[in-house]
C-alpha cells in the first residue's frame, strides 16, 4: 500500500507498566517492527496466521474469518489465518489490492527448539517481502506479460528511469530530460515503482507517476544518494565498480541504488541472478507519453483488457518468453533504422521459408519458460520442475540451432538477428554438461516441490537406489536376510519388529539351545529371553534395522543435495541461461510476426530517415480483424504526409460525417508508425516511413474528476504537451480539438493549434475536425491539404463509404447520424427544421437569441389529404358495380391533372 499500515506498538517486556509479554509475542513484534508498511504471514506449523490490524484489513480484504486469540495488553487480539499450502492464491488477492505481504517463516524443526529447553520457541525469520513488482511464482504472474519493478530517480535537472523484471533478470536503466518521465515509464508497464519520499509529495512529478500504472512506493531520500546508491549496485553485482557496466549519469546510479536497496530488504539477503544493466538512452526508442498509448490501445484497451488491444491482434507466438518478447517490442518500437530494418531482415527472412518457420515454432512449443525458472532457482523458490523447464530449454535449443544452416553467403544466409540467436543457442561445455546431467539424472515428470523427492532417475546415484530400496522394498529385504539366517544356522527364525527392540530374530526355547552352546562365536546375539521364545540379533540385522528406519530420510536427504548441486549449478550458469532462453524468446516473437504477415497479407514498410509519411491501401489491424470475423470486408486508405513539403503537405485537415471513420483513419495511421518502428510487417499495398521520434495521438476525451479536469481541461493538457513536445520529426494525429467549448472559442483554439504545428512544430499531423471552416487553411498556408471520408445520401437514408479522398466535406451530416442512432423522430424533425434556418443566408447573420432554439417542441403539422386521396378514401370497392367502377375510375383520372 502507498499510505504505512497501523499497527499495534512494539513493547518492552522488561518494562513494569507493559503487562507480561510472551516469548511468542516478542517473537511476532519484533518480525512485525521490522517491516511494518506490510501485513506479516506468520508461520504457525502448518498455518500462516496474521495478528492485531493486519488481521481486519487481511479479513475484510479477501473474506478471511476474523477470530480472537489470547490478549495482549489486556486487549483481545484479532487473528485470522489459511493453511500454508494455500498461501498462494491468497498472496496474489492481496497483491492484485495494493499489499506488501511479508513472509515469517519457521527456520527450524520444533524437536530442535526442545533441545534448548521445554519452554524455548521456534526460531522464526522473515524470509521475503513479496510486493507487487518482485513476484516470481507461476501462479502470481501473468505467463505472457512482463512484471516489473522501476526506480525513479531525479539528479541534476536529468531524470532516470531504472527496471528489472526480477522473474526472468532482465535490468534496464534509461536516462532523460523529466519532461519525457511519463512516456518512458509507461513504456515499461511498471507494477511497483520506487521513487524517494521527496519525489513522491512533488505535484510536477504526480501525473507522470499516475500514467505509470504502478503502485507507487517511497523510499528514504538517503537511499538514493549516488554515492551510496553505487556501492548498493555494486554489492548486488558482486563487483568493485560500475564502470565496466558503462558510464552512468548520478541519475541512473540513484535509480538502479533503489532497486539495489529494495531488493535487500523484499528479498531477505537473498542475490537474484540479474544480467547487466541495458543502459539505453531516451534517443534509442520512438517516444509514446500514457495518454497517447492509452488512447491508440497498444498493449492494453482503454478497459485496461489485452484482448481487442493492438499486441493481441498480432500476436501469434507459442511461448511466454516469445509474448513478453513481442511485447517488449511493440511497447517500445526503435528509432534507429539501422536496427530496424534489422528486425525487418529476420521477420522477411522467416516469411520466405515457410517451412523452416513452421518447424521452428513446431520445436518452440515444447520449450518452457527458461528465464524465470533461472530467477526462480537462483532466489532458492525454485523446484524440481525449474529444473526440468531448463531441461526442456537446453535441449530444444540444440535441437533448433540444427534447423539452420549458415550460409557464407550473405544473401542466402540468414540476417544478422537471427545469426545473433544462432550463436546464443549454441551451448557452452557447462550447459552441455548440464543438460546432460538434467537428462540422465532428472525425472520425466518431477514433482513441485524439492522436498516431496521422487525427482531423480533410479541409477544415477547407487547410493540412492540403495536407501529407496530400503524404504520401499524393506519386506523383500528382510526376508531375504531371515532366508539366511535360516540356511546359516539351521533355526527356524522368524524375523520381527518392535518399538524397544527394532529388528530382532525370534525362536523358540528349544531351538535355541544350539546357539546358546556355540558361546561368542556365534554370529547369533541373544537379545531377549521370553517364556516360550528367544530373540536374537546379528551385526548385519543391526545395521539393517537403523539402515531401514533412516532410509526414508537418507532417500530425501540425498535428493535433496541433487538438487541443490543442479541448483547452484544453474545459479553459476545464469547468464549464459539467460541468453539462450532470449535466444528463444526472440525467435519465437520474429516468427509469429512473420506468420502474423502472411495470415494478413503485411507488407514490409521502407523506413529510412527523411520526413515521409506515404501508405498505400493501408487498414487498421484490430478493426479489420474484427470486421472480418463478422463476415464483413474492411476498406483500405492512402495517406501521404511529407514534413519538408515536397510533394504533399506535412499537415492533412480531415473532415467528414460522424461514423464515417476519421478516428480509425487517424488511428490506423499512428498504428502503423508503431508497427513499423518495431520491425513488424504493416496491413498495407506498401509504406515508406522516415523515422518518428515522438507519437502523439490526442483521440477521445474524458473526464479527470479525481484532479477536479473536465473533459475540456483535459483535452487542452494533452494539446499543450503535443505543441510543446513535438518536433519536426514528430507524428500527430488529433480529433476534434476545441469540441468541448463555445462555437467560437473551439474553432479559434483548433484553428491557432493547426497554424502552430504546422510553423511551429512541422511535424506530420493528421488532423481531423467538424469545423469546415479549417478547410480554407489549405489557401492560407504552405503545406496543408483537405482529406475527407465519404459518405452518400441514398433513398434518404446515409451511407458510410469509409474511404478518404481529397477534399473537404460540404456537411457533418450530424442529423442523420442522429437518426441512426435511435434519437426520437419528433427531435429529428426539429433539429432539421432548426439545421435548415441556421443555414440560410439569412439566419447566419442573425442574432442567436432570434432563433427559437429553446421553443417547447411541437410534433410536426400533418400534411393536407389532396383531392385524390379525399376521392380515394370515399370509395367503397365492394359496393361499385363494374359500371361505377369505370366511371370513378375517369373520375380520378380528371383529378389528377388538376
Amino acid at each position: 500500500m502507498n499510505a504505512p499500515l497501523s499497527h499495534p506498538p512494539k513493547t518492552d517486556a522488561t518494562a513494569p507498566d507493559q503487562g507480561v509479554v510472551t516469548p511468542f509475542m516478542a517473537q511476532y513484534l519484533a518480525a512485525k517492527a521490522s517491516q511494518p508498511d506490510a501485513v506479516l504471514f506468520f508461520r504457525m506449523g502448518d498455518f500462516y496466521e496474521l495478528f492485531f490490524r493486519d488481521a481486519e484489513l487481511v479479513a475484510a480484504a479477501i473474506g478471511l474469518t476474523l477470530t480472537k486469540r489470547g490478549k495482549h495488553l489486556g486487549e483481545d487480539i484479532a487473528m485470522c489465518g489459511m493453511p500454508h499450502h494455500a498461501a498462494e492464491g491468497y498472496i496474489a488477492r492481496l497483491i492484485r489490492q495494493g499489499f506488501r505481504v511479508a513472509i515469517c517463516e519457521q527456520m527450524e524443526d520444533p524437536a530442535e527448539a526442545r533441545k534448548r529447553g521445554s519452554k524455548s520457541i521456534v526460531r522464526r525469520d522473515i524470509v521475503r517481502v513479496v510486493t507487487p513488482g518482485t513476484l516470481t511464482e507461476d501462479s502470481l504472474l501473468d505467463a505472457r506479460g512482463a512484471n516489473r519493478l522501476a526506480a525513479v530517480a531525479i539528479r541534476k535537472g536529468r531524470a532516470a528511469v531504472a527496471v528489472v523484471e526480477l522473474s526472468a533478470g532482465a535490468v534496464d536503466c534509461v536516462a532523460c530530460d523529466i519532461g519525457d518521465l511519463g512516456a518512458t515509464l509507461a513504456a515499461f508497464r511498471p507494477s511497483e515503482v520506487l521513487v524517494t519520499d521527496k519525489l513522491y509529495s512533488d505535484p510536477e512529478l504526480k501525473g507522470a507517476l499516475d500514467g505509470s500504472g504502478g503502485v507507487v512506493q517511497a523510499l528514504a531520500s538517503a537511499v538514493a544518494e549516488p554515492a551510496a546508491a553505487g556501492g548498493r549496485v555494486a554489492r548486488l553485482y558482486g563487483v568493485a565498480s560500475l564502470d565496466g557496466f558503462g558510464a552512468f549519469e548520478e541519475a541512473e546510479v540513484s535509480a538502479l541504488g533503489l532497486i539495489a536497496a529494495y531488493l535487500e530488504t523484499t528479498q531477505a539477503g537473498k542475490v537474484p541472478a540479474l544480467a547487466p544493466p541495458r543502459r539505453s538512452g531516451d534517443a534509442g526508442f520512438l517516444a509514446i507519453d500514457p495518454a497517447t498509448r492509452l488512447s491508440l490501445e497498444i498493449d492494453r484497451t482503454q478497459r485496461g483488457e489485452r484482448e481487442g488491444s493492438l499486441l493481441a491482434c498480432i500476436d501469434r507466438t507459442v511461448t511466454s518468453g516469445g509474448a513478453r518478447a513481442l511485447a517488449e517490442r511493440i511497447a517500445r518500437p526503435l528509432r534507429n533504422p539501422v536496427e530496424i530494418n534489422h528486425g525487418l531482415d529476420a521477420v522477411e527472412w522467416l516469411l520466405e521459408r515457410r517451412s523452416l518457420r513452421r518447424d521452428l515454432r513446431d520445436g518452440l512449443k515444447a520449450s518452457a519458460d527458461v528465464a524465470r525458472a533461472v530467477s526462480r532457482l537462483a532466489l532458492g523458490r525454485g523446484g524440481p520442475r525449474d529444473l526440468a523447464a531448463i531441461r526442456a530449454g537446453l535441449t530444444i535449443a540444440e535441437a533448433l540451432a540444427g534447423l539452420f544452416t549458415v550460409s557464407p553467403d550473405p544473401l542466402t544466409g540468414p540476417p544478422a538477428r537471427i545469426v545473433g540467436c544462432l550463436d546464443r543457442l549454441t551451448l557452452s561445455p557447462d550447459l552441455a554438461r548440464l543438460m546432460l546431467d538434467l537428462a540422465e539424472g532428472l525425472a520425466e515428470e518431477p514433482p513441485h516441490l524439492a522436498r516431496d523427492g521422487g525427482f531423480v532417475r533410479p541409477g544415477f546415484r547407487p547410493e540412492l537406489d540403495a536407501a529407496r530400496t530400503l524404504r520401499d522394498d524393506s519386506r523383500r529385504v528382510v526376508a531375504d536376510l531371515e532366508a539366511r539366517a535360516v540356511a546359516d544356522s539351521g533355526v527356524p527364525f522368524k524375523i520381527k519388529h518392535n518399538a524397544v527392540l527394532g529388528y530382532f530374530l525370534e525362536t523358540t526355547a528349544k531351538h535355541a539351545e544350539p546357539l546358546f552352546r556355540a558361546g561368542p562365536e556365534s554370529p547369533f546375539i541373544h537379545r531377549q529371553t521370553l517364556a516360550a521364545q528367544v530373540r536374537f540379533t546379528t551385526v548385519e540385522l543391526s545395521e539393517l534395522d537403523a539402515k531401514i528406519s533412516q532410509a526414508g530420510h537418507r532417500a530425501l536427504a540425498m535428493e535433496g543435495e541433487t538438487f541443490e548441486v543442479w541448483r547452484r549449478t544453474v545459479q553459476s550458469l545464469a547468464m549464459p541461461l539467460q541468453a539462450v532462453a532470449d535466444a528463444l524468446a526472440e525467435l519465437d516473437a520474429t516468427a509469429a510476426l512473420a506468420e502474423w504477415a502472411e495470415e494478413v497479407g503485411a507488407v514490409r514498410p521502407m523506413v529510412d530517415d527523411s520526413r515521409v509519411f506515404a501508405v498505400e491501401g493501408g487498414r487498421h489491424p484490430v478493426v479489420e480483424a474484427a470486421v472480418k470475423r463478422a463476415g464483413d470486408p474492411f476498406t483500405p486508405n492512402d495517406c501521404r504526409l511529407d514534413g519538408d513539403g515536397a510533394g504533399c503537405a506535412r499537415l492533412s485537415i480531415v473532415t467528414g460525417p460522424n461514423m464515417a471513420g476519421k478516428s480509425t483513419f487517424l488511428r490506423q495511421n499512428a498504428l502503423l508508425v508503431v508497427l513499423a518502428q518495431g520491425s513488424c510487417f504493416v496491413p498495407a499495398k506498401s509504406m515508406r516511413l522516415g523515422v518518428v521520434d515522438r507519437l502523439f495521438s490526442r483521440v477521445g476525451a474524458g473526464d479527470d474528476l479525481a484532479r477536479g479536469r473536465s473533459t475540456f481541461m483535459m483535452e487542452m493538457v494533452e494539446t499543450a504537451a503535443i505543441l510543446t513536445q513535438a518536433t519536426p520529426q514528430s507524428f500527430i494525429v488529433l480529433d476534434e480539438i476545441g469540441r468541448g467549448t463555445a462555437t467560437y472559442d473551439g474553432l479559434a483554439i483548433a484553428w491557432a493549434c493547426a497554424e502552430a504545428l504546422h510553423d511551429v512544430n512541422r511535424a506530420r499531423t493528421l488532423f481531423a475536425t467538424h469545423y469546415h471552416e479549417l478547410a480554407r487553411l489549405e489557401e492560407r498556408l504552405d503545406h496543408v491539404c483537405n482529406l475527407s471520408m465519404k459518405a452518400k445520401e441514398w433513398n434518404g437514408e446515409l451511407v458510410f463509404l469509409h474511404e478518404a479522398a481529397p477534399g473537404a466535406a460540404d456537411r457533418s451530416y450530424g442529423v442523420q447520424v442522429a437518426k441512426l442512432a435511435g434519437v426520437p423522430p419528433a427531435v429529428v424533425a426539429r433539429a432539421r427544421a432548426v439545421l435548415d434556418r441556421l443555414e440560410t443566408e439569412k439566419a447566419a447573420h442573425g442574432r442567436l437569441d432570434d432563433l427559437p432554439l429553446f421553443a417547447v417542441m411541437e410534433p410536426p403539422a400533418p400534411a393536407l389529404k389532396s383531392a385524390i386521396d379525399e376521392a380515394v378514401a370515399a370509395l367503397d370497392p365492394d359496393a361499385l358495380s363494374p359500371r361505377e367502377a369505370l366511371e370513378a375510375l375517369y373520375r380520378l383520372k380528371g383529378l389528377a391533372r388538376i
